[in-house]
């Protein structure tokens, strides 16, 4: 009796853990739909004042003066400056530390680096700005004595700083989620080192360490405000990375905290900013996944 009592308890409990579980989904997918359906709106109101094609194609953007211009172009160029450059950064670096964490360092090593990747992680953004404008641009007067007070490669220099932690993290886990008999197999036939992970350990994360460069990307495309500190807010169709840009979220954020009215063209413009926003991230984040989806079916 008291047996089927307990185990009536159980049933109990893992029917609640069950229904907090789908509520929890269920939170995930209405907040995403509510998310999608006040973008589309917005930007359907909008592209019903704006063509769409200049919009997506126009050089100019000068949606707050006049006479007024949405060409979107400018924020995307400064977006995209933003992001390459701290890929190009962050990539190759996190990608060497994870390889050393995971197949070079010892014990001692990687719990002394590991917690500094951490604290790299944690230090909040506006930080990172403020780095940019007091150190990283005058050491880059110094080598380019034309770079502005605000320049697009202080903010990819601090962003890429920022990303490394994710990827050197994912890739570190990826490197060590290789089965240990493929790397014995490849030293009791006597492969080096070199090409153990050249060989055996790369190839077989390949697609997991695609992901994770996606991923991180994605996290830089959505950083605001150490990039509005390091690369100032004027929009312009330049891929100069000395020169002052300014990214689509920073746009987001002048319109937002600014005196624009509400209901008016100008600040339905950071709707439809936001809806290409949505749109290029969630592009990034389905070819990651597709990346990995291929990758299972190759190796089935």
């Amino acid at each position: 009796m008291q047996k089927e009592r307990l185990m009536i308890g159980i049933r109990r409990f893992e029917s609640g853990v069950k229904g907090v579980l789908g509520m929890s989904a269920l939170i995930s997918v209405l907040t995403t739909i509510g998310i999608v359906t006040i973008l589309s709106k917005e930007s359907i109101t909008f592209f019903n004042l704006v063509n769409p094609f200049d919009f997506l194609f126009g050089t100019s953007w000068e949606p707050l003066l006049e006479p007024k211009s949405f060409g979107v172009l400018p924020l995307v160029s400064g977006t995209l400056l933003i992001v390459l450059g701290a890929g190009l950064l962050a990539i190759p670096v996190g990608t060497m530390t994870a390889l050393y964490l995971s197949e070079y360092a010892s014990d001692r090593v990687r719990s002394s680096i590991k917690p500094i990747l951490e604290i790299l992680a944690g230090i909040p953004t506006i930080v990172y700005g403020y780095f940019a404008l007091t150190f990283v641009t005058p050491v880059l007067k110094t080598f380019f004595p034309e770079t502005e007070v605000f320049n697009a490669l202080s903010g990819a220099i601090v962003v890429g700083i920022m990303i490394l932690p994710m990827i050197s993290t994912l890739c570190d886990d990826t490197f060590q989620a290789v089965p240990q008999e493929l790397k014995a197999g490849g030293y009791a036939l006597g492969a080096s080192s070199y090409e153990v992970i050249s060989q055996i350990v790369v190839p077989s994360s390949l697609a997991r360490i695609f992901s994770s460069y996606l991923l991180a990307l994605s996290r830089a495309i959505g950083e605001t405000m150490a990039v509005t500190l390091a690369s100032g807010a004027n929009p312009q169709f330049t891929f100069d990375p000395l020169k002052s840009i300014q990214t689509m979220t920073a746009y987001i954020v002048q319109v937002s905290l600014g005196d624009t009215p509400q209901g008016g063209v100008e600040y339905m413009t950071c709707f439809a900013v936001g809806g290409l926003l949505f749109v290029m991230t969630l592009f990034l984040n389905l070819l990651g996944e597709w990346i990995i989806a291929r990758s299972k079916r190759k190796n089935q």
